[in-house]
């Protein structure tokens, strides 16, 4: 599962499945294929991002948001709000909550994170959230984890608790490059994790 996982850069990933899902894109190549699934975890336009949703979208594809940006994309967009779950051919999507205790991403903005379940693997896109306690009811075999150096996210030795508390043997960092953390914060998590868990970063991830 994890060679399918592609980061399109800064929050956007590409999981494909089947179904095929695209998770926040923004500034993506207009695609042949469209999306069957696309998330949207919040309403930031560098994840809620109308433009890259029409790019991708076709008559059949599934648009999934939090309350805030699917009010941003408009119509035909299914609203999730945390637990609730969606299945769309062999994945089973669910909504869970994604906060941190700083003004940055609070619970009132109903923010979240998707764990996607694909044949016998979850992969856990945590969105920006803090060491909740809601952590303790998510599996996950693959967690995809922003680096950003503050904004309310998490540090890189946060990071690797994360990890850690969901179970996840392989760790995609996502917001680093040009924005947010960089490559040192990437060699710094997988120092945290060596033994526990894969550190995978880079474009098309390996």
């Amino acid at each position: 599962m994890i060679d399918r996982i592609h980061w399109l850069g800064h929050a956007s990933f590409r999981v494909e499945g089947p179904p095929l899902i695209y998770i926040n894109p923004w500034r993506v190549a207009r695609s042949a294929f469209h999306a069957d699934v696309i998330l949207i975890s919040n309403d930031q336009y560098d994840h809620c991002s109308p433009a890259d949703v029409e790019k991708l979208r076709g008559p059949q594809t599934v648009v999934l948001a939090s309350e805030r940006a699917a009010f941003a994309l408009g119509e035909g967009v299914t609203v999730l709000r945390p637990w609730q779950s969606f299945n769309v051919g062999a994945a089973r999507i669910t909504a869970v909550p994604a906060y941190t205790y700083s003004d940055h991403h609070p619970i009132s903005k109903g923010e979240l994170g998707f764990v996607i379940s694909i044949g016998y693997d979850d992969i856990y896109y945590t969105g920006y959230t803090d060491l909740v306690p809601e952590l303790e009811h998510i599996h996950a075999d693959v967690v995809i984890v922003p680096l950003l150096n503050g904004q309310g996210a998490l540090s890189v030795e946060r990071a690797a608790e994360l990890a850690r508390t969901v179970g996840a043997r392989w760790v995609v960092p996502s917001h680093w490059g040009l924005q947010g953390g960089t490559h040192y914060d990437v060699q710094a998590l997988a120092r945290e994790l060596a033994g526990e868990a894969e550190v995978v970063g880079g474009v098309g991830v390996r």
